[in-house]
């Protein structure tokens, strides 16, 4: 078992990433990530797709099948799996991730904050305003870190996908919060590695030069995968690889029994055994 941050830069298209983001492309270049292309799953919208990234399942199974889908999720998350391991779980995230594993509907006043170590996601600081600073956000997820030392943490700023939102994918103002959060990143990620932590920076869905996604277009389905573990040969690799193999990825290096509903996928370069990867309850 390891421990593993997960970071989801919400609305992050893979070819941005790939121009913009200097510090994650430098530690490809130097041999210390891996950078692969995922394409998600649709529709290409957030609440669908952060609960293919946290349960291995597309939509039409699970019934999260639109941002106004409000409901607890029915499937088995990570979140979940790794409570009922005795692991201890945390997240810095947009207050649908709470919606969908701990308490729905989301009220501001009493469920920003969730420390009671009793639910799926034991530790919790969850924002609602789509303006909320990633730098904020980035602060409270360090906070969680030092203050409850989860075996995994989950990490969700918004703030690319508001820019993009407002101004497209081809913007000066979309690659400008782009390179904000990759320099937040070249702050923490020496401090996580540490601190042993396995790392992946990824993505749920991207951005057309609309400000828009949820379609089928390769601007707002492609984002970036990094993946930085001695499980994963640095380099890059550019077939895509489905969004239905992170759930079960994450629940590998943790050394998790995935659900019976995830799809162990196996990826280039990766040297989990994916078998073990694949256990099932």
């Amino acid at each position: 078992m390891q421990k593993v941050i997960m970071v989801v830069l919400d609305g992050l298209r893979y070819d941005t990433a790939r121009a913009v983001m200097g510090y994650m492309e430098h530690l490809v270049e130097k041999g210390r990530a891996a950078c692969y292309r995922v394409s998600s799953e649709l529709p290409s919208l957030s609440r669908p797709l952060y609960e293919v990234l946290l349960t291995g399942t597309p939509p039409v199974e699970n019934g999260i099948t639109a941002n106004h889908t409000v409901r607890l999720s029915n499937q088995r998350s990570v979140f979940q799996l790794a409570a009922e391991q005795g692991l201890t779980t945390a997240a810095a995230a947009y207050h649908w991730v709470s919606e969908l594993y701990n308490r729905a509907p989301f009220n501001p006043m009493t469920d920003r904050i969730q420390l009671d170590g009793t639910s799926p996601i034991q530790y919790g600081m969850f924002y609602f305003d789509d303006t909320y600073p990633d730098t904020h956000l980035f602060a409270d997820a360090e906070y969680l870190r030092r203050a409850y030392a989860p075996d995994f943490l989950y990490v969700h700023p918004m703030g690319i996908d508001d820019i993009g939102h407002k101004h497209g994918a081809g913007s000066a103002e979309y690659r400008q919060i782009t390179g904000a959060a990759d320099a937040v990143l070249a702050g923490l990620l020496p401090v996580w590695l540490e601190n042993k932590y396995r790392i992946i920076v990824t993505a749920d869905h991207g951005m057309n030069e609309f400000g828009q996604h949820g379609g089928t277009g390769q601007g707002e389905r492609d984002v970036p995968f990094y993946a930085i573990g001695p499980e994963f040969t640095p380099g890059v690799y550019e077939d895509p690889i489905p969004q239905l193999a992170v759930a079960p990825l994450v629940c590998g290096l943790l050394g998790l029994p995935c659900s019976p509903a995830m799809r162990p996928i196996e990826l280039p370069g990766c040297s989990l055994n994916q078998a073990a990867a694949g256990r099932t309850e």
